[in-house]
Protein backbone atom coordinates (compact mmCIF):
# COMPACT_ATOMS: atom_id res chain seq x y z
CA UNK A 1 0.00 0.00 0.00
CA UNK A 2 1.70 3.30 -1.21
CA UNK A 3 1.73 6.16 1.62
CA UNK A 4 -1.46 8.33 -0.07
CA UNK A 5 -3.32 5.56 -0.27
CA UNK A 6 -2.59 4.42 4.06
CA UNK A 7 -2.89 8.60 4.51
CA UNK A 8 -6.91 8.54 2.80
CA UNK A 9 -7.85 5.18 4.33
CA UNK A 10 -6.90 6.55 7.56
CA UNK A 11 -8.28 9.95 7.06
CA UNK A 12 -11.42 8.59 6.11
CA UNK A 13 -11.59 6.44 8.73
CA UNK A 14 -11.00 8.87 11.52
CA UNK A 15 -13.69 11.46 9.59
CA UNK A 16 -15.92 8.69 9.99
CA UNK A 17 -15.22 8.30 14.00
CA UNK A 18 -15.67 12.06 14.21
CA UNK A 19 -18.73 12.30 12.32
CA UNK A 20 -20.43 9.19 14.11
CA UNK A 21 -19.68 10.58 17.30
CA UNK A 22 -21.72 13.80 16.85
CA UNK A 23 -24.31 12.31 15.14
CA UNK A 24 -24.44 10.22 18.86
CA UNK A 25 -24.05 13.64 20.82
CA UNK A 26 -26.54 15.36 18.55
CA UNK A 27 -29.57 12.30 18.81
CA UNK A 28 -28.81 12.36 22.67
CA UNK A 29 -28.86 15.97 23.01
CA UNK A 30 -32.12 15.87 21.38
CA UNK A 31 -34.05 12.70 22.86
CA UNK A 32 -32.67 13.13 26.03
CA UNK A 33 -31.76 17.09 26.52
CA UNK A 34 -34.78 18.22 28.54
CA UNK A 35 -33.83 15.36 30.76
CA UNK A 36 -30.58 16.14 31.27
CA UNK A 37 -30.69 20.24 31.52
CA UNK A 38 -33.53 19.22 34.52
CA UNK A 39 -31.96 16.97 36.28
CA UNK A 40 -28.70 19.37 36.19
CA UNK A 41 -30.88 21.74 38.04
CA UNK A 42 -32.46 19.83 41.03
CA UNK A 43 -29.47 17.25 41.45
CA UNK A 44 -25.99 18.47 42.01
CA UNK A 45 -26.33 20.02 45.44
CA UNK A 46 -24.06 17.02 46.71
CA UNK A 47 -20.77 16.77 45.15
CA UNK A 48 -21.27 13.04 44.95
CA UNK A 49 -24.52 13.42 42.67
CA UNK A 50 -22.53 16.44 41.00
CA UNK A 51 -19.79 13.73 40.01
CA UNK A 52 -22.15 11.16 38.95
CA UNK A 53 -24.35 13.61 36.85
CA UNK A 54 -21.45 14.69 34.68
CA UNK A 55 -20.42 11.20 34.32
CA UNK A 56 -23.55 10.15 32.74
CA UNK A 57 -23.86 12.82 31.06
CA UNK A 58 -20.51 12.40 29.16
CA UNK A 59 -21.54 8.72 28.82
CA UNK A 60 -25.10 9.94 26.78
CA UNK A 61 -22.86 12.79 25.12
CA UNK A 62 -19.82 10.86 23.82
CA UNK A 63 -17.68 13.96 24.69
CA UNK A 64 -15.91 15.36 27.68
CA UNK A 65 -15.44 18.46 25.50
CA UNK A 66 -19.71 19.00 25.17
CA UNK A 67 -20.28 18.10 28.93
CA UNK A 68 -17.49 21.59 29.77
CA UNK A 69 -19.78 23.68 27.21
CA UNK A 70 -22.93 22.62 28.47
CA UNK A 71 -21.90 23.52 32.64
CA UNK A 72 -20.30 26.73 31.48
CA UNK A 73 -23.26 27.98 29.92
CA UNK A 74 -25.28 26.86 33.08
CA UNK A 75 -22.80 28.72 35.63
CA UNK A 76 -22.75 31.54 32.89
CA UNK A 77 -26.26 31.90 33.50
CA UNK A 78 -26.61 31.62 37.37
CA UNK A 79 -28.47 27.96 36.93
CA UNK A 80 -25.47 25.84 38.38
CA UNK A 81 -22.63 26.88 40.65
CA UNK A 82 -19.09 27.59 40.04
CA UNK A 83 -17.84 24.33 42.53
CA UNK A 84 -21.05 21.95 41.30
CA UNK A 85 -19.84 22.78 37.68
CA UNK A 86 -16.07 21.34 38.09
CA UNK A 87 -17.34 18.19 39.80
CA UNK A 88 -19.68 17.48 37.19
CA UNK A 89 -16.95 18.34 34.76
CA UNK A 90 -14.54 16.16 36.49
CA UNK A 91 -17.39 13.30 36.19
CA UNK A 92 -17.75 13.79 32.81
CA UNK A 93 -13.98 13.53 31.80
CA UNK A 94 -14.28 10.28 33.88
CA UNK A 95 -17.37 9.04 31.72
CA UNK A 96 -15.60 9.98 28.73
CA UNK A 97 -12.99 7.56 29.27
CA UNK A 98 -15.29 4.85 30.03
CA UNK A 99 -16.87 5.20 26.82
CA UNK A 100 -13.45 4.91 24.85
CA UNK A 101 -13.04 1.64 27.10
CA UNK A 102 -16.39 0.43 26.36
CA UNK A 103 -15.85 1.20 22.39
CA UNK A 104 -12.63 -0.81 22.46
CA UNK A 105 -13.67 -4.02 23.26
CA UNK A 106 -15.00 -6.27 19.60
CA UNK A 107 -18.78 -5.68 19.18
CA UNK A 108 -18.68 -6.22 15.21
CA UNK A 109 -21.25 -8.15 15.65
CA UNK A 110 -23.24 -5.01 17.10
CA UNK A 111 -22.87 -2.75 13.99
CA UNK A 112 -25.62 -4.71 11.34
CA UNK A 113 -27.88 -4.52 14.42
CA UNK A 114 -27.91 -1.14 15.72
CA UNK A 115 -27.74 -0.20 12.36
CA UNK A 116 -31.37 -1.74 11.65
CA UNK A 117 -32.31 -0.87 14.61
CA UNK A 118 -31.36 3.22 14.27
CA UNK A 119 -32.52 2.83 10.93
CA UNK A 120 -36.27 1.12 11.51
CA UNK A 121 -36.41 3.94 14.37
CA UNK A 122 -35.65 7.04 12.24
CA UNK A 123 -36.95 6.45 9.46
CA UNK A 124 -40.09 5.07 10.63
CA UNK A 125 -41.59 7.09 13.24
CA UNK A 126 -42.49 10.66 13.85
CA UNK A 127 -42.30 10.86 18.07
CA UNK A 128 -38.72 12.78 18.20
CA UNK A 129 -37.62 10.94 21.03
CA UNK A 130 -37.49 7.71 19.57
CA UNK A 131 -36.50 9.52 16.14
CA UNK A 132 -33.24 11.14 17.62
CA UNK A 133 -32.90 7.06 19.61
CA UNK A 134 -32.56 5.69 16.48
CA UNK A 135 -29.96 8.72 15.29
CA UNK A 136 -27.70 8.00 18.23
CA UNK A 137 -27.79 4.15 17.55
CA UNK A 138 -26.86 4.43 13.92
CA UNK A 139 -23.79 6.53 15.24
CA UNK A 140 -22.70 3.98 17.54
CA UNK A 141 -22.73 1.47 14.49
CA UNK A 142 -20.68 3.85 12.93
CA UNK A 143 -18.17 4.35 15.24
CA UNK A 144 -17.81 0.70 15.85
CA UNK A 145 -17.29 0.34 11.99
CA UNK A 146 -14.89 3.42 11.89
CA UNK A 147 -12.55 1.50 14.51
CA UNK A 148 -12.51 -1.44 12.39
CA UNK A 149 -11.50 0.36 9.13
CA UNK A 150 -9.23 2.35 11.44
CA UNK A 151 -7.33 -1.37 12.54
CA UNK A 152 -7.66 -2.28 8.52
CA UNK A 153 -6.00 0.65 7.71
CA UNK A 154 -3.31 0.72 10.14
CA UNK A 155 -2.10 -3.33 9.53
CA UNK A 156 0.22 -2.14 6.63
CA UNK A 157 2.01 -0.46 9.40
CA UNK A 158 3.74 -3.27 11.14
CA UNK A 159 5.44 -4.22 7.91
CA UNK A 160 7.04 -0.48 7.44
CA UNK A 161 10.75 -0.33 7.17
CA UNK A 162 11.06 3.58 8.75
CA UNK A 163 8.58 3.73 11.65
CA UNK A 164 11.03 1.57 13.95
CA UNK A 165 13.10 4.48 13.45
CA UNK A 166 10.04 7.14 14.31
CA UNK A 167 8.96 5.25 17.68
CA UNK A 168 12.62 4.75 18.69
CA UNK A 169 12.62 8.66 18.57
CA UNK A 170 9.59 9.66 19.99
CA UNK A 171 10.14 6.84 22.54
CA UNK A 172 13.22 8.78 23.69
CA UNK A 173 11.74 11.90 23.78
CA UNK A 174 8.16 11.77 25.67
CA UNK A 175 8.42 15.52 25.66
CA UNK A 176 7.67 15.66 21.79
CA UNK A 177 5.18 12.82 22.18
CA UNK A 178 2.87 14.27 24.52
CA UNK A 179 2.68 17.53 22.50
CA UNK A 180 2.53 15.31 19.40
CA UNK A 181 -0.79 13.78 21.00
CA UNK A 182 -1.96 17.17 22.43
CA UNK A 183 -2.18 18.93 18.71
CA UNK A 184 -3.39 15.67 17.02
CA UNK A 185 -6.29 15.84 19.56
CA UNK A 186 -7.02 19.41 19.99
CA UNK A 187 -6.67 19.17 15.99
CA UNK A 188 -9.74 16.38 16.27
CA UNK A 189 -11.92 17.88 19.48
CA UNK A 190 -12.54 14.93 20.62
CA UNK A 191 -10.19 12.90 23.23
CA UNK A 192 -12.31 10.09 22.96
CA UNK A 193 -11.81 9.49 19.14
CA UNK A 194 -7.66 10.44 20.07
CA UNK A 195 -7.57 7.51 22.38
CA UNK A 196 -9.80 5.17 20.27
CA UNK A 197 -6.98 6.14 17.40
CA UNK A 198 -3.74 5.41 19.54
CA UNK A 199 -5.43 2.15 21.19
CA UNK A 200 -6.07 0.92 16.86
CA UNK A 201 -2.57 1.65 16.43
CA UNK A 202 -1.17 -0.54 19.52
CA UNK A 203 -3.78 -3.24 18.80
CA UNK A 204 -1.60 -3.40 15.22
CA UNK A 205 1.45 -4.10 17.17
CA UNK A 206 2.17 -0.31 15.47
CA UNK A 207 2.31 1.59 19.07
CA UNK A 208 4.46 0.05 21.76
CA UNK A 209 2.25 0.57 25.26
CA UNK A 210 4.76 2.68 27.37
CA UNK A 211 4.61 5.34 24.52
CA UNK A 212 1.38 5.15 24.53
CA UNK A 213 0.71 5.79 27.65
CA UNK A 214 2.90 8.95 27.20
CA UNK A 215 0.87 9.97 24.35
CA UNK A 216 -2.56 9.42 26.46
CA UNK A 217 -1.47 12.37 28.83
CA UNK A 218 -0.70 14.50 25.96
CA UNK A 219 -4.74 14.06 24.60
CA UNK A 220 -5.60 14.98 28.05
CA UNK A 221 -3.92 18.34 27.49
CA UNK A 222 -5.24 18.93 24.16
CA UNK A 223 -8.38 17.92 25.17
CA UNK A 224 -8.27 20.09 28.34
CA UNK A 225 -7.87 23.41 25.77
CA UNK A 226 -10.28 23.02 23.58
CA UNK A 227 -13.58 24.30 25.88
CA UNK A 228 -10.98 27.07 26.95
CA UNK A 229 -10.30 28.24 23.57
CA UNK A 230 -13.60 27.74 22.53
CA UNK A 231 -15.11 30.16 25.02
CA UNK A 232 -12.08 32.88 24.80
CA UNK A 233 -14.87 35.48 23.96
CA UNK A 234 -17.27 35.11 26.11
CA UNK A 235 -17.71 36.70 29.09
CA UNK A 236 -15.78 35.36 32.70
CA UNK A 237 -18.44 33.78 34.49
CA UNK A 238 -18.43 31.17 31.54
CA UNK A 239 -14.86 30.95 31.27
CA UNK A 240 -14.32 30.30 34.85
CA UNK A 241 -15.30 26.33 34.35
CA UNK A 242 -13.58 25.36 31.45
CA UNK A 243 -10.33 27.28 32.65
CA UNK A 244 -10.29 24.97 36.14
CA UNK A 245 -10.82 21.71 33.93
CA UNK A 246 -7.59 22.91 32.00
CA UNK A 247 -5.81 23.67 35.84
CA UNK A 248 -6.68 20.37 36.76
CA UNK A 249 -6.81 17.99 33.97
CA UNK A 250 -3.88 19.77 31.90
CA UNK A 251 -1.66 20.42 34.83
CA UNK A 252 -2.14 17.39 36.23
CA UNK A 253 -0.82 15.77 32.46
CA UNK A 254 2.28 17.20 33.19
CA UNK A 255 3.04 16.87 36.21
CA UNK A 256 2.49 13.18 35.74
CA UNK A 257 4.65 13.14 32.94
CA UNK A 258 7.40 14.30 34.62
CA UNK A 259 7.12 11.98 37.19
CA UNK A 260 7.70 9.11 34.28
CA UNK A 261 10.02 10.68 32.96
CA UNK A 262 11.90 10.54 36.14
CA UNK A 263 10.96 6.91 37.43
CA UNK A 264 10.25 5.10 34.12
CA UNK A 265 8.46 3.01 35.73
CA UNK A 266 6.42 -0.45 34.72
CA UNK A 267 3.32 -0.15 32.81
CA UNK A 268 2.59 -3.94 32.98
CA UNK A 269 -0.11 -3.01 36.09
CA UNK A 270 -2.71 -1.25 33.40
CA UNK A 271 -2.84 -4.33 31.40
CA UNK A 272 -0.91 -7.07 29.26
CA UNK A 273 -1.95 -5.86 26.05
CA UNK A 274 -0.36 -2.20 24.51
CA UNK A 275 -4.05 -1.05 23.45
CA UNK A 276 -5.32 -1.81 27.17
CA UNK A 277 -2.41 0.02 28.81
CA UNK A 278 -3.62 3.06 26.78
CA UNK A 279 -7.06 2.35 27.42
CA UNK A 280 -6.84 2.09 31.21
CA UNK A 281 -4.35 4.62 31.55
CA UNK A 282 -6.95 7.13 30.02
CA UNK A 283 -9.38 5.93 32.75
CA UNK A 284 -6.42 5.52 35.72
CA UNK A 285 -5.12 9.18 35.05
CA UNK A 286 -8.78 10.67 35.07
CA UNK A 287 -9.65 8.70 37.78
CA UNK A 288 -6.84 10.11 39.69
CA UNK A 289 -7.64 13.88 38.65
CA UNK A 290 -11.15 13.18 39.86
CA UNK A 291 -9.96 11.65 43.29
CA UNK A 292 -7.41 14.28 43.96
CA UNK A 293 -9.68 17.16 42.32
CA UNK A 294 -12.69 16.83 44.32
CA UNK A 295 -11.12 18.27 47.54
CA UNK A 296 -9.30 21.00 45.77
CA UNK A 297 -12.23 22.32 43.60
CA UNK A 298 -13.32 24.97 45.55
CA UNK A 299 -10.01 26.31 45.46
CA UNK A 300 -9.57 25.45 41.40
CA UNK A 301 -12.92 27.44 41.16
CA UNK A 302 -11.57 30.24 42.38
CA UNK A 303 -8.45 30.75 40.97
CA UNK A 304 -9.85 29.85 38.16
CA UNK A 305 -12.75 32.48 38.59
CA UNK A 306 -9.89 35.42 39.16
CA UNK A 307 -8.16 34.32 35.90
CA UNK A 308 -11.23 34.70 34.01
CA UNK A 309 -12.14 38.41 35.58
CA UNK A 310 -8.43 39.49 35.20
CA UNK A 311 -8.25 38.35 31.57
CA UNK A 312 -11.60 40.17 30.60
CA UNK A 313 -10.53 43.50 32.84
CA UNK A 314 -7.41 43.98 30.57
CA UNK A 315 -8.52 47.49 29.39
CA UNK A 316 -9.23 47.86 25.71
CA UNK A 317 -8.20 50.15 23.28
CA UNK A 318 -10.71 53.24 22.70
CA UNK A 319 -13.06 52.78 19.97
CA UNK A 320 -14.89 55.80 18.43
CA UNK A 321 -18.40 54.41 19.92
CA UNK A 322 -16.88 54.29 23.12
CA UNK A 323 -15.73 58.14 22.72
CA UNK A 324 -18.54 60.27 23.89
CA UNK A 325 -19.95 63.33 22.51
CA UNK A 326 -21.58 64.64 25.29
CA UNK A 327 -18.81 67.67 25.27
CA UNK A 328 -19.04 69.72 28.99
CA UNK A 329 -17.65 72.77 27.39
CA UNK A 330 -20.55 72.74 25.26
CA UNK A 331 -22.97 73.39 28.23
CA UNK A 332 -22.67 77.09 28.25
CA UNK A 333 -24.61 77.08 24.41
CA UNK A 334 -27.24 74.74 24.70
CA UNK A 335 -28.28 74.46 21.24
CA UNK A 336 -24.89 72.93 20.42
CA UNK A 337 -25.49 71.06 24.07
CA UNK A 338 -28.71 69.65 22.91
CA UNK A 339 -27.32 68.12 19.59
CA UNK A 340 -24.00 66.61 21.19
CA UNK A 341 -26.98 65.04 23.35
CA UNK A 342 -28.74 63.65 20.21
CA UNK A 343 -25.40 62.28 18.24
CA UNK A 344 -25.51 60.09 21.53
CA UNK A 345 -29.06 59.30 21.46
CA UNK A 346 -28.46 58.49 17.77
CA UNK A 347 -25.77 55.93 19.29
CA UNK A 348 -28.19 54.12 21.39
CA UNK A 349 -30.27 53.79 18.75
CA UNK A 350 -27.89 52.10 16.63
CA UNK A 351 -27.05 50.04 19.91
CA UNK A 352 -30.32 48.91 20.03
CA UNK A 353 -30.59 48.46 16.14
CA UNK A 354 -27.51 46.14 16.41
CA UNK A 355 -29.40 44.49 19.39
CA UNK A 356 -32.57 43.85 17.91
CA UNK A 357 -31.42 42.18 14.82
CA UNK A 358 -29.51 39.51 16.38
CA UNK A 359 -31.61 38.49 18.59
CA UNK A 360 -33.25 35.99 15.67
CA UNK A 361 -29.71 34.95 14.93
CA UNK A 362 -29.32 34.14 18.48
CA UNK A 363 -32.77 32.23 18.65
CA UNK A 364 -31.10 29.74 16.15
CA UNK A 365 -27.67 29.54 17.37
CA UNK A 366 -27.93 30.55 21.61
CA UNK A 367 -24.11 30.05 22.23
CA UNK A 368 -22.79 31.64 25.84
CA UNK A 369 -20.73 34.14 23.50
CA UNK A 370 -23.51 35.81 21.87
CA UNK A 371 -25.66 36.01 24.49
CA UNK A 372 -23.22 37.76 26.96
CA UNK A 373 -22.30 40.01 23.86
CA UNK A 374 -25.85 41.09 24.05
CA UNK A 375 -25.71 41.41 28.13
CA UNK A 376 -22.92 44.04 27.77
CA UNK A 377 -24.56 45.75 24.85
CA UNK A 378 -27.36 46.50 27.41
CA UNK A 379 -25.14 47.83 29.39
CA UNK A 380 -23.67 50.55 27.61
CA UNK A 381 -27.17 51.43 26.63
CA UNK A 382 -27.84 51.74 30.27
CA UNK A 383 -23.95 53.72 30.72
CA UNK A 384 -24.76 55.83 27.67
CA UNK A 385 -28.37 56.90 28.95
CA UNK A 386 -27.56 57.97 32.65
CA UNK A 387 -24.55 59.94 30.65
CA UNK A 388 -26.85 61.80 28.57
CA UNK A 389 -29.40 62.51 31.48
CA UNK A 390 -27.00 64.02 33.77
CA UNK A 391 -25.80 65.90 30.65
CA UNK A 392 -29.55 67.33 30.04
CA UNK A 393 -29.86 68.08 34.08
CA UNK A 394 -26.73 70.38 33.25
CA UNK A 395 -28.10 71.66 30.45
CA UNK A 396 -31.13 72.78 32.36
CA UNK A 397 -29.54 74.56 34.56
CA UNK A 398 -28.66 77.56 31.73
CA UNK A 399 -31.35 79.91 29.78
CA UNK A 400 -33.12 78.22 27.37
CA UNK A 401 -35.37 79.30 25.13
CA UNK A 402 -39.55 77.68 25.33
CA UNK A 403 -38.49 75.31 22.06
CA UNK A 404 -34.86 74.12 23.43
CA UNK A 405 -36.73 73.13 26.51
CA UNK A 406 -39.18 71.33 24.96
CA UNK A 407 -36.12 69.71 22.82
CA UNK A 408 -34.66 68.57 25.85
CA UNK A 409 -37.43 66.50 27.79
CA UNK A 410 -38.27 64.79 24.56
CA UNK A 411 -34.60 63.74 24.45
CA UNK A 412 -34.88 62.57 27.96
CA UNK A 413 -37.83 60.33 27.25
CA UNK A 414 -36.31 59.06 24.09
CA UNK A 415 -33.59 57.91 25.79
CA UNK A 416 -35.61 56.66 28.52
CA UNK A 417 -37.53 54.68 26.21
CA UNK A 418 -34.61 53.05 24.36
CA UNK A 419 -32.85 51.90 27.36
CA UNK A 420 -36.48 50.18 28.11
CA UNK A 421 -36.16 48.48 25.40
CA UNK A 422 -32.89 47.16 25.61
CA UNK A 423 -34.30 45.82 29.03
CA UNK A 424 -36.67 43.93 27.29
CA UNK A 425 -34.22 42.52 24.97
CA UNK A 426 -32.04 41.19 27.47
CA UNK A 427 -34.14 40.73 30.59
CA UNK A 428 -37.33 39.03 28.52
CA UNK A 429 -35.99 38.20 24.91
CA UNK A 430 -32.56 36.23 26.65
CA UNK A 431 -34.58 33.68 29.00
CA UNK A 432 -37.39 32.74 26.21
CA UNK A 433 -33.90 31.78 24.50
CA UNK A 434 -32.35 30.50 27.38
CA UNK A 435 -35.72 28.44 27.98
CA UNK A 436 -35.53 26.85 24.71
CA UNK A 437 -32.01 25.75 24.76
CA UNK A 438 -33.12 24.20 28.36
CA UNK A 439 -35.98 22.64 27.20
CA UNK A 440 -34.32 21.74 23.37
CA UNK A 441 -37.26 22.13 21.47
CA UNK A 442 -37.30 23.51 18.40
CA UNK A 443 -40.31 25.99 16.64
CA UNK A 444 -42.76 24.68 13.47
CA UNK A 445 -41.08 25.61 10.41
CA UNK A 446 -44.68 27.67 10.05
CA UNK A 447 -44.51 29.03 13.92
CA UNK A 448 -40.65 30.44 12.97
CA UNK A 449 -41.60 32.13 9.46
CA UNK A 450 -44.26 33.89 11.83
CA UNK A 451 -41.69 35.19 14.19
CA UNK A 452 -39.01 36.22 11.57
CA UNK A 453 -42.10 38.15 9.41
CA UNK A 454 -43.25 39.78 12.68
CA UNK A 455 -39.66 40.28 13.72
CA UNK A 456 -38.94 41.89 10.19
CA UNK A 457 -42.10 44.30 10.60
CA UNK A 458 -40.74 45.61 14.12
CA UNK A 459 -37.02 46.21 12.58
CA UNK A 460 -38.73 48.31 9.94
CA UNK A 461 -40.50 50.31 11.93
CA UNK A 462 -37.31 50.65 14.21
CA UNK A 463 -35.72 51.78 11.93
CA UNK A 464 -38.44 55.09 11.17
CA UNK A 465 -38.97 55.86 14.57
CA UNK A 466 -34.62 55.97 14.73
CA UNK A 467 -34.82 58.14 11.87
CA UNK A 468 -36.85 60.47 13.35
CA UNK A 469 -34.07 61.61 15.74
CA UNK A 470 -32.49 63.06 13.03
CA UNK A 471 -35.08 64.49 10.76
CA UNK A 472 -38.08 65.31 12.87
CA UNK A 473 -40.72 64.50 9.61
CA UNK A 474 -44.28 64.78 10.18
CA UNK A 475 -45.04 62.37 7.29
CA UNK A 476 -42.56 59.91 9.05
CA UNK A 477 -43.67 59.83 11.82
CA UNK A 478 -47.26 59.47 10.59
CA UNK A 479 -46.25 56.43 8.83
CA UNK A 480 -44.32 55.21 12.23
CA UNK A 481 -47.80 55.42 14.11
CA UNK A 482 -49.74 53.33 10.91
CA UNK A 483 -47.02 50.77 11.00
CA UNK A 484 -47.79 50.45 14.80
CA UNK A 485 -51.46 49.97 14.14
CA UNK A 486 -50.61 47.51 11.28
CA UNK A 487 -48.48 45.66 13.61
CA UNK A 488 -51.58 45.21 15.98
CA UNK A 489 -53.44 43.30 13.29
CA UNK A 490 -50.36 41.01 12.25
CA UNK A 491 -50.35 39.95 16.46
CA UNK A 492 -53.69 39.15 16.06
CA UNK A 493 -53.51 36.77 12.58
CA UNK A 494 -49.82 35.15 14.39
CA UNK A 495 -51.63 34.25 17.32
CA UNK A 496 -54.87 33.06 15.94
CA UNK A 497 -52.64 30.90 13.08
CA UNK A 498 -51.07 29.56 16.62
CA UNK A 499 -53.81 28.47 18.28
CA UNK A 500 -54.83 26.69 14.94
CA UNK A 501 -51.28 24.56 15.24
CA UNK A 502 -52.13 24.00 18.73
CA UNK A 503 -55.76 22.47 18.00
CA UNK A 504 -54.51 20.34 16.00
CA UNK A 505 -52.26 18.97 18.18
CA UNK A 506 -48.83 19.80 16.45
CA UNK A 507 -46.37 18.48 19.12
CA UNK A 508 -43.56 21.64 18.15
CA UNK A 509 -46.16 24.15 18.30
CA UNK A 510 -47.20 22.88 21.95
CA UNK A 511 -43.79 22.80 23.31
CA UNK A 512 -43.00 26.28 21.86
CA UNK A 513 -46.21 27.54 22.89
CA UNK A 514 -45.45 29.76 25.75
CA UNK A 515 -42.14 30.73 23.99
CA UNK A 516 -43.96 31.56 20.65
CA UNK A 517 -46.49 33.81 22.56
CA UNK A 518 -44.13 35.89 24.53
CA UNK A 519 -41.87 36.23 22.25
CA UNK A 520 -44.64 38.11 20.25
CA UNK A 521 -45.63 39.80 23.22
CA UNK A 522 -42.28 41.51 23.70
CA UNK A 523 -41.43 42.15 20.46
CA UNK A 524 -44.42 44.13 20.30
CA UNK A 525 -44.10 45.77 23.31
CA UNK A 526 -40.67 46.81 22.10
CA UNK A 527 -41.91 48.29 18.84
CA UNK A 528 -44.41 50.35 21.23
CA UNK A 529 -41.47 51.85 23.07
CA UNK A 530 -39.52 52.83 20.01
CA UNK A 531 -42.88 53.61 18.09
CA UNK A 532 -43.41 56.44 21.12
CA UNK A 533 -40.58 58.55 19.32
CA UNK A 534 -42.78 59.54 16.81
CA UNK A 535 -45.43 61.46 19.22
CA UNK A 536 -43.78 64.72 20.14
CA UNK A 537 -43.16 65.19 16.10
CA UNK A 538 -46.88 64.62 15.99
CA UNK A 539 -48.32 66.85 18.89
CA UNK A 540 -45.85 69.57 17.81
CA UNK A 541 -47.86 69.38 14.71
CA UNK A 542 -50.76 69.61 15.94
CA UNK A 543 -51.72 65.79 14.77
CA UNK A 544 -52.13 64.12 17.98
CA UNK A 545 -55.14 63.49 19.18
CA UNK A 546 -55.89 64.27 23.05
CA UNK A 547 -57.55 61.01 24.06
CA UNK A 548 -58.76 57.79 22.35
CA UNK A 549 -61.66 57.97 24.57
CA UNK A 550 -65.06 57.92 23.46
CA UNK A 551 -67.12 61.35 24.69
CA UNK A 552 -70.33 59.90 27.23
CA UNK A 553 -73.23 59.43 25.05
CA UNK A 554 -71.71 58.28 21.94
CA UNK A 555 -71.76 54.33 21.04
CA UNK A 556 -68.32 53.29 18.61
CA UNK A 557 -69.39 52.76 15.12
CA UNK A 558 -69.97 49.44 14.16
CA UNK A 559 -66.60 47.60 12.46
Amino acid sequence: MTSSVFFLHMAGAIAMLLWATRLVRTGVERAFGRQLRSGLRRRVDHPFAAMLFGFVMAIGLQSSTAVTLLISSFTGMGLVSGVAGVIIVRGGELGSAVVAKVLSYDMTLLIPILMLIGAGLYLKTDRRPWHELGRSLIGIAMILLSLELLSTAAGPLRDSQSLPAILNFLSGDPITSFLIAAGVTYLLHSSVAAILLLAALASQGVLPGELGVVMVLGVNLGSSLIAPILTRSAGPAYRAVPLANLLMRGLGSVLLLAAIAMMQPDFGFLGSAPDQQIINGHIAFNLLILIAGLPLSGLTWRISRGLADLSAGTPAVSTPEEISALDPEALDRPKQALANATREAVRMCETIDSMLSRIMEIFEDPTPEAIEELIQQDDRIDKRQNAIKLYLARITEKEMTVEQAYQCQNLLEVCIKLEQAGDVIVRNLIPHVQKKMERQVEFTAEGWRELLDFHNAVMRNARLSFNLLINGDADTARRVISAKDRLRELERETRQRHFNRLRQQTEESIETSSIHLDTVRDLKQINGLLAAIAYPVLEEEGLLRGSRLIKPGKKPKPG
